[in-house]
């Protein structure tokens, strides 16, 4: 009986490593939040997720709870969470942390890709009313009119 050779054993093996590094990509964001959206019967599939800038509402994970204490809170992107009453303006007046979230994405990208940029909206079951109307009213102001909700498919 004849050895089976395994000379070709490693190439093969880091030829499998690299292309699972290519094609895996990163968590870019840690949601802070729990979020439990609703769940819907016609929803759509995002075409073009780099367009996407992201928006969580919700109640605060249960390590954050001792923090920030049980109101809703807004996710705006990255790793920082705010109160929706900080993200509020008065009157016309754009609100700093809402007008920076904003301008640091569009920076982002091309000029010939704002028109087509989506804010994206993930909200929890038990967020209130006034947190949603807020963050929308604010991107009204900022011109981030293109907006999606995110749910969860109804399997019924």
């Amino acid at each position: 009986m004849q050895a089976i050779s395994t000379a070709s054993l490693p190439d093969i093996v880091f030829m499998l490593l690299f292309f699972f590094m290519v094609t895996t990509t990163m968590k870019e964001t840690d949601v802070l939040l729990e979020v439990r959206p609703p769940s819907a019967t016609e929803i759509q599939k995002m075409e073009e997720k780099s367009l996407v800038n992201h928006i969580y509402i919700g109640l605060p994970a249960k390590w954050m709870i001792d923090i920030y204490g049980p109101d809703p809170r807004v996710q705006l992107g990255g790793d920082h969470t705010y109160s929706w009453k900080d993200i509020r303006s008065e009157g016309d007046a754009l609100n700093p942390i809402m007008q920076k979230f904003i301008e640091d994405f569009r920076k982002t990208k091309h000029e010939a890709e704002i028109p087509r940029l989506t804010t994206s909206i993930k909200v929890d079951k038990k967020a209130t009313m006034g947190a949603v109307t807020t963050v929308k009213n604010e991107l009204r102001k900022n011109e981030a009119l293109k907006i999606c909700y995110l749910t969860e498919e109804d399997n019924n």
